[in-house]
């Protein structure tokens, strides 16, 4: 979608000249004759760059440029002037101006100024953009499982294709989204991404289409919705099984026609974008209990990748923890530091329920309790999710030399069970131990666990476990397999 300008001159003949100009080098544009007006605009339509006057009655470019700085200090603005002098543009720049045009302007020199301001807003978002969001775009991994995540991205990235990206939470499905995005033709567009799960209902239909001013109690101006932010770049919908079902088929309808309205609005917008969705939601089962649109989910699932588990691909453990070991120390003003040997195989034997977001935070706890440049076995494993609340072994001093980890008091090695039992039944006892000193309370014990709540309740259920301590299948009244608390 072409950016609009908004031109503010209260010569009507030179209103119209440069909103010809403007419109036959491909810009929107919207008219203003007077300061008041141009602020009216500037909060009630998308302007992405503004082309003002100096010379005008009632409020002149500079006040009206003062008071612009206020409600948008980011929005570009071009001062312009038949009778301008050196003050006058010293101070248009020092109230934000981006650059002083004299009059007559010539058609060229207009262009190239306004192509250089919204070029240089465009660095300055992206800068913004990549600051926020540094060194998390990079997949770890060389993994069986990662290389075959990264064969497809090579292969679905150059196409046009809707991609489902399937896993569980915190496996990396953003990460995906992203690496598809960075390495298709549109990489030079957005990437615009929404939670469907974390967004109420009632305002999900405004973050996807965005709303007109005075839409409803609240919109005190025009704003933009998901789409339209990411025309000619890639829409990324996270938790999309969330989706309210009036919801999924609106956005069917983009997805068949490639156009929208905004909340409130009569205007009809068309939007390029490549869509891309996640869930850890088993999306058949959801449509067969009638809570997803079928025709949605063969629109969105042209090509589909699944997040593997991290205990799926335990053999990344090691070049996980020493990427997010050198970040956490670098984050937290910590000298560098890694693991020994005994602390890996430790790391190496838990099964993060909560997947690489929950060895992350792991990770972090480590560089920021742990003293030496060495993480022992010991530290590694009191600050596993099963000890936490015990007290912190105190490191030996660094002359010493460090004995080994002493032998677990008690063995859960069983010869005549497979090892997946044996995983089971060390999970039973941890969650039935949880709920044991939490008095039966599911949230503070999932949180003790650092597990989500939903997925507390999941792995309950996997295991035969119901409150109170019993461990037969859930009974009416139990947690449901969605996570949810059944009434009373």
């Amino acid at each position: 979608m072409p950016p609009t300008v908004l031109v503010v001159d209260d010569e009507k003949n030179i209103l119209l000249t440069l909103n010809q100009s403007l419109q036959l080098a491909g810009y929107r544009t919207e008219l203003a004759s007077s300061g008041q007006l141009a602020l009216e605009l500037c909060t009630s339509r998308p302007v992405d760059a503004v082309l003002m006057d100096v010379k005008m009655p009632d409020m002149d470019g500079i006040a009206a440029l003062e008071k612009l700085m206020q409600l948008r200090p980011d929005l570009p603005v071009i001062m312009m002037s038949g009778h301008g002098t050196i003050d006058t543009a010293v101070r248009s720049t020092q109230l934000g101006a981006r650059d002083f045009l004299e009059k007559p302007i010539a058609r060229d020199r207009l262009l190239v100024a306004l192509r250089n301001v919204l070029q240089h807003q465009a660095v300055v978002e992206e800068l913004g953009r990549l600051r926020a969001e540094a060194g998390q775009f990079e997949m770890v991994g060389q993994s069986a499982a990662m290389s075959r995540v990264y064969e497809l991205i090579r292969r679905i990235a150059p196409s046009e294709g809707r991609v489902l990206i399937t896993g569980e939470n915190g496996s990396g499905k953003e990460l995906i989204a992203r690496a598809i995005h960075q390495n298709s033709r549109r990489k030079a567009g957005p990437f615009v991404k929404l939670n469907c799960a974390a967004v109420p209902h009632e305002l999900i239909e405004s973050e996807l289409f965005g709303h007109e001013k005075g839409a409803f109690t609240g919109a005190v101006s025009v704003r933009r919705g998901k789409f339209e932010l990411a025309h000619e770049g890639t829409v990324f919908l996270d938790e999309i099984g969330d989706m309210p079902a009036a919801m999924q088929a609106k956005v069917l309808r983009v997805l068949q026609e490639g156009e929208l309205e905004r909340v409130g609005g009569a205007e009809t917008l068309k939007v390029d974008v490549r869509v891309i969705a996640a869930t850890n939601k088993d999306l058949e089962r959801e449509i067969a209990a009638g809570r997803f649109r079928e025709d949605l989910y063969y629109r969105l699932n042209v090509v589909q990748i699944h997040s593997p588990p991290l205990r799926e691909r335990k053999e990344d453990l090691e070049e996980l923890i020493a990427s997010f070991l050198r970040e956490a120390c670098a984050r937290n003003g910590k000298r560098p530091m890694q693991l020994c040997a005994e602390a890996v195989a430790v790391m190496r034997g838990y099964d993060y329920p909560g997947n690489v977001r929950e060895l992350r935070n792991l990770v972090e706890r480590l560089a920021i309790l742990c003293e030496g440049p060495e993480v022992s076995a010991a530290e590694a494993e009191h600050l596993l999710p099963s000890s936490r609340g015990k007290p912190l072994p105190s490191s030996p001093p660094a002359s010493a030399a460090s004995p080994p980890p002493p032998p677990p008091a008690k063995s859960r090695f069983r010869p005549d069970k497979p090892f997946r039992e044996q995983v089971e039944d060390a999970e039973r006892e941890i969650i039935l131990a949880a709920l044991a000193y939490t008095k039966d309370n599911v949230t503070e014990a999932a949180k003790l666990l650092d597990l989500e709540r939903g997925h507390f309740y999941k792995k309950m259920k996997a295991l035969g476990l119901r409150r109170g301590g019993g461990e037969a299948a859930p009974s009416p009244g139990e947690p449901t397999a969605n996570g949810t608390e059944p009434p009373g």
